[in-house]
């Protein structure tokens, strides 16, 4: 079976969605039956095996993400890739290529719900917006043969909105990458943080749903016991002085010896559908401290951190507080041990390529509407 992947959350310094991407591929490598192309922008069209790229601008202070513009050549070259299947993920130009790509080939197209759209710009321009974009995401998403979303709490939210046909597909993690042996006794040295100070780490982009004003705020009430170590692009420079940052998108390697040498994960972000690098952190044996809402409730067990109120600087701290309190190497072994049950890829992509395969039966495509 061939599955053609295309999406414009693809670039340097992005997440979630190219780790999940580059699993998926590295996965249906081993078996013989399957194939993965990847369609994605680039500065000019190329082609490398099955990797794929057509031109797109860049995103004005977009930290590398390119946005196709016309739908014709995203639709015509999945055409020309004779597919078996298409996967979009996102809900932009893309995705409606992937729809129309998919309804000339007559092949199942998934669309896997990585971001939420209308909540994310509901944040900065109101609720009007968030309306209209539940609307449009609405209507897009019934569309699809089949809906991913990362987490419980965002299918609930789509089924909820009306979408239907929508399944759960949880990330995973690289567990030989991330793993406590990339532990580094040196690492604080290096940065000029003191051996007996309490090492709190976050990494992640700087984006408004982060909030990292409140992890920030967290810092000041803590004191000089704790220490943050903040890491990722367009951080802020002025922080308190039991912080330190690394202004910089770092590769794997750097994020899994940051973690497994700090003592917690602490992530105030309100908006994630998956939080993917909360798993890599208690992959690294460390537990994690977070705001309860959204996936992170749902995906931080009870005995591997300590969820707080949202947006609570002051509870935020009182729960760094108590996880210091217990044993806290315990938590991050229990942490450790969910994540292998849990969010191994392996065993993640081996239940996703079932699902194509169930999709890829004659009576189970749908097509739900016309693309024009």
């Amino acid at each position: 079976m061939h599955i053609a992947d295309v999406t414009m959350f693809h670039a340097p310094s992005s997440g979630g969605v190219r780790t999940y991407l580059q699993a998926k591929h590295r996965v249906m490598s081993r078996y013989p039956d399957f194939r993965a192309s990847l369609l994605v922008p680039g500065a000019e069209r190329d082609s490398l095996g099955d990797l794929h790229t057509l031109p797109a601008p860049r995103l004005p202070l977009g930290q590398g993400y390119r946005f196709p513009v016309r739908r014709a050549p995203w639709h015509q070259t999945l055409v020309d890739l004779k597919p078996d299947l298409i996967e979009a993920g996102d809900p932009y130009v893309t995705a409606w290529a992937a729809l129309s790509a998919g309804q000339q080939l007559g092949v199942p197209v998934v669309g896997f719900y990585h971001s939420d759209l209308p909540r994310l710009m509901g944040d900065r321009f109101g609720k009007q917006v968030c309306k209209r974009l539940e609307r449009y995401v609405v209507d897009l998403y019934s569309r699809f043969d089949s809906v991913l979303a990362p987490s419980q709490a965002l299918a609930n939210q789509l089924i909820e909105w009306g979408v239907v046909n929508v399944r759960v597909q949880p990330l995973g993690v690289d567990l030989e990458r991330f793993h406590p042996s990339a532990h580094d006794p040196l690492l604080r040295s290096s940065l000029g943080i003191a051996p007996d100070k309490r090492l709190l780490i976050f990494v992640g982009r700087y984006s408004r749903e982060k909030n990292i004003d409140v992890l920030l705020a967290t810092m000041r009430q803590l004191g000089d016991d704790y220490h943050l170590l903040l890491i990722g692009p367009g951080m802020p420079r002025q922080v308190p002085d039991n912080v330190t940052v690394i202004n910089r998108c770092c590769n794997a390697h750097e994020v899994a010896r940051a973690l497994s040498s700090s003592d917690a994960f602490l992530h105030a972000g309100t908006r994630e559908t998956f939080g993917l690098v909360a798993q890599e952190a208690m992959a690294c044996g460390i537990p994690v401290i977070a705001a309860n809402t959204g996936a992170l409730a749902e995906n931080v067990p009870l005995g591997g951190g300590i969820l707080c109120e949202p947006l609570d600087p002051s509870a935020m701290a009182d729960a760094c507080r108590a996880l210091f309190r217990r044993d806290i190497a315990a938590s991050g072994h229990y942490a450790r041990r969910h994540v292998e049950r849990n969010f191994n890829w392996d065993k993640v992509i081996r239940d996703l390529m079932d699902h194509y395969q169930v999709l890829h039966q004659p009576e189970t495509l749908t097509h739900h509407a016309k693309i024009g």
